[in-house]
């Protein structure tokens, strides 16, 4: 299983090793720790012939990854400490940004209000009073060039947590960066893109699930060309979490839509190896701190032998779980919101034992609106102090071996095979068929709805205790302030500036972009992202591209079976 000689070479070309690693009594600490006891490579008494002769010592960055998808961890490089921003206008969420890269955060992560979630515009009657409201509204890539302005794109990572207009957000990216001087193949980041999770939890889908798979695998392929350092995927299994699910659920739904991603583009002809060292994954990091531990290092050790076994990848970095974590919003609580700090310096700090590679910490105050400045910061230092405080970040896997975390990752594991078994059943022996058709029965729906129901009776009938609300209830009474709120003069602005967009448009120009958008819609041989890229040059909007492309795909509605 192990290879210790190469586990050495690769941790020493990677980490400084000038630094000393120790507790604060002055105890040296190895950068992992084996049932043969430490491997420290600059003590080389350790490194003795049991341990570079035994190929069951199993370590980081070595298949299947269950203790890290790099060797030397965190020794070599923190997780990226990534806040999640976006309200009001995009020169409101500017200035957040800015006030979060000055104070140490090293990622952006947009968050978009409804309307541009949904792929409707700012205008759109549908959306009054909810423009600006949970996210910033982006309506054309004038949003978008406000929205980074004065950020150096080539050297700040962005993430964007948007899905059914995904393709359209990129292309918006992509002509904001390249107006601003940026390059492209330079440009790093994330796009959620996971429609599959829309349809199973969250909800905020336009199409149907089958085209909306082509859009997913375009966006795909056009990074794969053009922008190799962008992750066209984050696989998400937060928003299914949030929705009720167990943690076993939320490992083997996430996983399982990996799966029909990589199978659907694996139908289209396209190389295993070429893509999949860029998808990235996106979990939620809860309160029951081991389990989530535990979920993490089952996900890394699925997904490799799936990759391998099922997929017949070639290459060890298709078979590298690499993910997002953040911490539970579900978990908040409105009662003692001060408490909230608590829970999420405890959910943080799971996700990095678990071996995250970026992680972002929910803010006190969330419960009740978008975070205040001040809960935004003390969310941020929350990161700061595990990474630089704690000392968690010295070893990689710290809780590995031990007989109740080994035992709680293998029965997340075996878990998670059932009901990769049943979708692989009704799917006829094909993943993708199986996550498709459980959606359009209703089969991951009804899963998450019963574990929710579970969750809540548990809780009513007081076999959870959560502070604040069934216990330990003293101090409710108190509340906070300087809560942010989103005024409708905002969405008013965001209309005006919009519409005066639209005034100054070539409009000849913006239909016929539109056109030959719909038109290239209708040849499935067509990579969607140039024409909509071209029709993005043009001031067309998230609402009026979408439209188009639902001119031949339709729009999605769900029916339910329960």
């Amino acid at each position: 299983m192990g290879n210790l000689q190469e586990w050495i070479k690769a941790y020493l070309k990677s980490t400084n090793q000038n630094k000393v690693y120790e507790t604060m009594s002055g105890i040296k600490l190895a950068p992992i720790y084996t049932s043969k006891g430490p491997v420290d490579p600059s003590n080389q008494d350790q490194v003795n012939d049991e341990l570079l002769n035994d190929e069951t010592v199993e370590l980081s960055g070595q298949y299947p990854y269950t203790r890290g998808p790099y060797e030397s961890m965190y020794r070599s490089k923190l997780f990226t400490m990534r806040l999640f921003a976006g309200f009001g206008t995009a020169i409101d969420t500017n200035l957040r940004f800015k006030e979060l890269l000055n104070s140490g955060g090293n990622g952006l992560s947009t968050a978009f209000d409804l309307p541009t979630l949904m792929g409707r515009d700012s205008d759109d009657p549908h959306c009054v009073g909810e423009v600006g409201r949970c996210g910033v509204a982006v309506d054309t890539v004038e949003d978008m060039l406000d929205l980074y302005a004065g950020i150096d794109l080539n050297k700040v990572t962005t993430s964007m947590t948007i899905n059914s207009p995904a393709a359209v957000l990129l292309a918006m990216y992509v002509v904001a960066a390249k107006e601003m001087g940026a390059t492209q193949e330079m440009l790093g980041g994330t796009l959620q893109n996971d429609i599959l999770k829309e349809y199973q939890a969250q909800k905020e889908y336009f199409f149907p699930p089958r085209p909306s798979m082509r859009l997913v695998a375009d966006t795909v392929k056009y990074c794969q060309q053009k922008m190799p350092k962008f992750h066209p995927i984050s696989i998400s299994g937060y928003h299914i979490r949030e929705a009720g699910s167990t943690a076993a659920q939320e490992l083997a739904f996430t996983l399982a839509n990996g799966f029909a991603y990589v199978e659907w583009l694996k139908n289209d002809n396209v190389d295993v190896d070429s893509f999949a060292p860029r998808l990235s994954f996106f979990f939620n990091a809860h309160i029951d701190f081991f389990e989530e531990i535990c979920k993490y290092r089952a996900a890394r050790r699925i997904w490799a032998r799936w990759m391998k076994d099922y997929f017949g990848a070639k290459d060890q970095k298709s078979m590298l779980l690499k993910f997002h974590t953040q911490t539970a919003g579900v978990s908040l609580t409105a009662q003692q919101t001060e408490v909230n700090i608590v829970r999420t310096a405890i959910e943080a700090l799971a996700g990095v034992l678990g071996g995250t590679q970026s992680l972002h910490t929910n803010s006190m105050d969330e419960v009740l609106a978008l975070p205040s400045k001040k809960a935004a910061r003390i969310a941020l230092r929350t990161q700061q102090v595990i990474a630089h405080e704690t000392g968690v970040t010295s070893v990689a896997d710290p809780l590995g071996g031990s007989y109740f975390i080994e035992h709680l990752t293998d029965e997340i594991e075996h878990q998670a095979e059932q009901i990769f078994s049943y979708l692989l059943n009704i799917g006829d022996g094909s993943i993708l068929e199986g996550v498709l058709r459980a959606i359009e029965d209703s089969w991951f729906q009804n899963e998450i709805a019963d574990s929710a129901y579970e969750f809540e009776k548990k809780t009513a009938n007081l076999q959870r205790t959560i502070v604040g609300v069934t216990d330990f209830t003293e101090g409710n009474e108190e509340s906070l302030d300087n809560i942010l709120q989103i005024s409708f003069e905002t969405e008013k602005e965001q209309i005006r500036r919009f519409q005066n967009i639209k005034s100054k448009r070539d409009s000849v120009a913006v239909r016929s972009a539109l056109d030959s958008l719909i038109q290239a819609a209708k040849n499935p041989d067509i990579n969607l992202m140039e024409p909509i890229e071209t029709a993005v040059k043009q001031r067309c909007s998230v609402g009026e591209i979408m439209n188009s492309l639902a001119c031949e795909f339709g729009t999605y509605k769900e029916v339910t079976t329960k």
